[in-house]
This record gives structure tokens, C-alpha cells and sequence, in this order.
């Protein structure tokens, strides 16, 4: 893991991340696309069309190695959500440290067109993230709050 000094209260960790190239795929690897972008963008490795309504697995053509205590995020690309109804399905998806197998995204077409996925299309974005690890404990009471047992919607939506 390197440590970048970017000023001087602040140390930005980078997590060393390790792509395997699955046989069959030519996409390059994921990247982040502009400076400043929080995400890798994901390309599929199949063409699919995805009819209104319906989900699909694209495959990326990687399998990942992440460091343990961090996980990946898998999320929707806005342009896609916006302009063709695509989103992750379960987002945000998590990659845990010790998965090794090929990364894949579940798309879902919330559109009332098909949707082509043509390959090396940019389907999703990867986050790389710390994970808090939690000590666990069983209690025999808790504490109070103000929100106490309300729960959803109780805080009101004004």
C-alpha cells in the first residue's frame, strides 16, 4: 500500500489493486477516466441486448485482488441511468477481498426500449473502499435516542 502526501493534514491511501485478464477479453483495463473521478470504469465483455425490465450478468473480462479491508463497490454509471434507464441492480455490489472470480455487474433495463451492450461499453464503475471491521457484542439493553423505535419514514421528508 502507498501513501500519498497531498498536503499537509491530509494522507490519501492507495490500495495496491491487482487485475487478472480473463481469456477471451481485449478490453483495457479498468481506469479512472478523469483526474478527480472516484470511480474505475467497468466495460463489458459480451454483446447483450437487455429487454425492458429484465436484468443480465455482464461478465468484465477480470478477476480482481483486492487488499483485505477494503472492498469494491460496484455502481451505476449516471449517463446510462439518465439518458437509457440502465442501472446496477443491487447497488451498490460488493467485492469482497477474498473473491477471486471474474467480475461481473448485474444490469437492469428500467426503460421501456431494449438496450444494447456492446462490448467494451462502459457498464459500471468500481469504488474502492475501506472497511470498518466491528467488534461484536451481545448486550442486554440499549441506549436511548430521540428517533428511539421509529423507524421508516418517522424523520419526515420537510
Amino acid at each position: 500500500m502507498n501513501a500519498c502526501k497531498c498536503d499537509v493534514n491530509v494522507t490519501i491511501l492507495r490500495p495496491n489493486i491487482g487485475f487478472k485478464r480473463l481469456e477471451g477479453n481485449y478490453n483495457p483495463l479498468p481506469k479512472y477516466e478523469k483526474f478527480g473521478d472516484a470511480g474505475l470504469d467497468l466495460r463489458s465483455n459480451i454483446d447483450v441486448l437487455i429487454h425492458p425490465g429484465k436484468r443480465q450478468p455482464i461478465p468484465i473480462g477480470f478477476a480482481v485482488k483486492l487488499p483485505y479491508d477494503y472492498e469494491g463497490q460496484i455502481r451505476s454509471r449516471s449517463g446510462l441511468a439518465l439518458r437509457h434507464g440502465i442501472t446496477v441492480l443491487n447497488s451498490p455490489g460488493t467485492i469482497d477481498a477474498g473473491f477471486r472470480g471474474e467480475l461481473c455487474v448485474i444490469l437492469i433495463n428500467m426503460n421501456n426500449a431494449a438496450f444494447h451492450v456492446t462490448r467494451g461499453m462502459r457498464v459500471a464503475q468500481l469504488v474502492i473502499a475501506p472497511v470498518a471491521r466491528a467488534v461484536i457484542s451481545e448486550v442486554e439493553e440499549l441506549d436511548t435516542t430521540d428517533r428511539g423505535l421509529n423507524g421508516f419514514g418517522s424523520t419526515g421528508v420537510a
